[in-house]
């Protein structure tokens, strides 16, 4: 059984700082891609960061140059340090991976149960 587990989410005033964790965990052979995603009420889910295994990352334009995605491979987990946070960034955050279980030789997608985030004065 393979699962991520998301966490870190919380209440920030706008211009704060708040960092997100996902650890992935289970029979996992090999994680491709992880990232981050976010859905504010009645809105589409939208990407916010990814990062590949080698480290290339691609980040929305709305949190450029403000936020960070970083992973540890060796732990399978993935963090998101949200800097200068604004009220629009107020959303559940969901880390997402594509991943090859044991076993199998194909590439999936797992996410987590999300993490809310709000951004408030």
């Amino acid at each position: 059984q393979v699962q991520l587990v998301d966490s870190g989410g919380g209440l920030v005033q706008p211009g704060g700082s708040l960092t997100l964790s996902c650890a992935a965990s289970g029979s996992i052979f090999s994680i491709d891609v992880m990232g981050w995603y976010r859905q504010a009420p009645g809105k589409q889910r939208e990407l916010v960061a990814t990062i590949t295994s080698r480290g290339s990352t691609n980040y929305a334009d709305s949190v450029k140059g403000r936020f960070t995605i970083s992973r540890d491979n060796a732990e399978n987990t993935v963090a998101l340090q949200m800097d200068s946070l604004k009220p629009e960034d107020t959303a559940v955050y969901y880390c997402n991976a594509r991943l090859m279980v044991r076993g199998r030789s194909y590439y999936e997608l797992r996410w987590g149960q999300g993490t809310q985030v709000t951004v408030s004065s």
